[in-house]
């Protein structure tokens, strides 16, 4: 059997994967997670063979972040990011941080049970309709952060906005009012000299905003 850990804050995802699984005779879940240190200490404790992570999970800890410690303490185990941003500056940074597959939440079934298995075989997953000489072009790509560039409250909501978080959202995170989220968002754009938010990913992400 490979035993799952389904990590996503949405309860009807985790249930609906969990449901799939179900009528999948070489596969059983074993735990679900809704953020990222519960997804720590499952891991820890139920020790599956693949992990189902979402990148924009709660109380601190992102999908990418658990993933990188996770394959540091439980290097055997097989992660494989399912999430809905198909942006190819999100697949780089997943295998930057080791994750052995990447597919998208409005995948078919069929995909997410072919992901497990692929996985648990040794295989990368990495289906997102994307040419391979461009995936693996990018995956090469490296960048340094320029700390002196953004203030830290600057560096905090690019995170969050990265991660996927509305404004109200990162608001509620910061303690901050959505007005100055707004402004904050704008400065950003300026300083950088980014016009969209596919450009603002791509930064950020091969700056090592994210998981640094």
């Amino acid at each position: 059997m490979i035993k799952v850990l389904l990590v996503d804050d949405h309860i009807l995802i985790r249930k609906g994967i969990a449901l799939l699984v179900e009528n999948q005779p070489k596969i059983v879940v074993v735990g679900e997670a809704s953020d990222g240190e519960e997804a720590m200490q499952l891991a820890y404790q139920l020790q599956p063979q693949v992990i189902l992570m979402d990148i924009s999970i709660p109380n601190g800890m992102d999908g990418f972040t658990v993933t990188k410690e996770l394959k540091k303490g439980l290097p055997d185990v097989k992660i494989v990011m399912l999430t809905m941003h198909n942006e190819i500056a999100y697949i780089q940074k997943a295998r930057e941080v080791g994750a052995d597959g990447y597919i998208l939440k409005n995948s078919k079934g069929g995909e997410i049970i072919e992901a497990i298995n692929s996985v648990f075989l040794g295989k990368l997953y990495y289906e997102v309709g994307l040419p391979r000489e461009q995936m693996e072009k990018l995956f090469k790509k490296k960048g340094k952060k320029n700390i002196d560039i953004l203030s830290t409250r600057e560096q905090d909501i690019l995170r969050l906005t990265v991660l996927g978080y509305s404004n109200i959202e990162i608001g509620h995170k910061l303690f901050i009012s959505i007005k100055t989220v707004e402004n904050h968002k704008s400065n950003i754009m300026q300083k950088l000299n980014i016009k969209t938010k596919a450009e603002l990913v791509q930064y950020a992400i091969t700056n090592k905003y994210i998981s640094s």
